[in-house]
């Protein structure tokens, strides 16, 4: 079985380069980008078998990015990122289509569970 693709997409470049070399140092296949910007390029080219999205990002937003995320590359499963329990983005963010939730920091061990789970679901489809 190849390694899991992840992306993960945070404007906070320690935070996304950390999390991207500990999900390497665990076998997956990741890497970290600063911007939406970024991320779209990515999706379409590349596209990961998750992502791993902040939020609360500079210009557009997390829920945006999903929306956008959701309208040109339907299958990639989301899993949203905050530093915030935010009820009303959470519930938005599901609604939309995101796989999960997570709050930072983030527990390693839950993240790469919920990433599996992900991972399985996006093999389904």
């Amino acid at each position: 079985m190849r390694q899991t693709k992840v992306l993960v997409v945070d404007d906070e470049v320690e935070f996304a380069s950390t999390l991207s070399e500990r999900l390497q140092l665990r076998g997956y296949d990741a890497k970290a980008v600063y911007s939406a910007e970024d991320i779209f390029a990515i999706a379409k080219s590349d596209p990961p078998d998750v992502i791993l999205l902040d939020l609360k990002m500079p210009g557009m937003d997390g829920i945006e990015i999903l929306m956008t995320i959701r309208e040109y590359v339907p299958g990639i499963e989301v899993i949203l990122l905050t530093g915030h329990i935010d009820l009303e983005s959470k519930i938005e963010g599901i609604r939309i289509g995101a796989f999960d939730y997570i709050l930072k920091p983030v527990d390693i061990g839950e993240l790469i569970a919920k990433i599996d789970k992900a991972r399985e679901k996006h093999n389904k489809v």
